[in-house]
């Protein structure tokens, strides 16, 4: 479920923030390898994980962490951490056409995060050592109250 919103922004529900350093997520990729990968990336990331480090590792390891800080910030902004529904594969960040990050939610944390909230925006940066992620998770929209004749 795509929730990166398109009509009117509605109330501010929740932020997250994370910073990691990349020789951290380097060193855990380097211990566990693929588990890893597939341990914090979700369906959608995993192919692009693996092209972009088959072609520069050093920049497969800082998509990996520029993921790993996202899903960390947006567990923030919803306000659960690391538990149940939310769970490292439950939530992607796609890029869009144009390159802009999304999130994008798989079951069963999609469900439970649409009965509670609207859109969800994130950012990610990277550089050679660190990288950060900032979430924004706004209100659900209030519905439209209907004009009477």
């Amino acid at each position: 479920m795509n929730v990166a919103g398109t009509g009117t922004p509605t109330a501010l529900a929740g932020i997250g923030t994370d910073i990691a350093r990349v020789d951290r997520i380097a060193a855990a990729y380097n211990r566990h390898g693929e588990r890893f990968a597939r341990r914090i990336l979700g369906e959608h990331e995993l192919p692009v994980f693996e092209r972009r480090k088959s072609r520069d590792p050093q920049r497969g390891i800082r998509y990996l962490a520029t993921r790993f800080a996202a899903k960390e910030a947006f567990s923030k902004a919803i306000g659960l951490g690391m538990h149940s529904p939310m769970s490292w594969r439950q939530m992607e960040v796609i890029n869009a056409p144009g390159g802009k990050p999304q999130v994008w939610l798989n079951e069963p944390l999609a469900s439970w995060y649409a009965a509670r909230f609207g859109a969800a925006h994130v950012s990610v940066s990277d550089e050679k050592d660190m990288v950060t992620a900032f979430v924004v998770v706004e209100t659900q929209s209030a519905p439209r109250q209907q004009e009477s004749s």
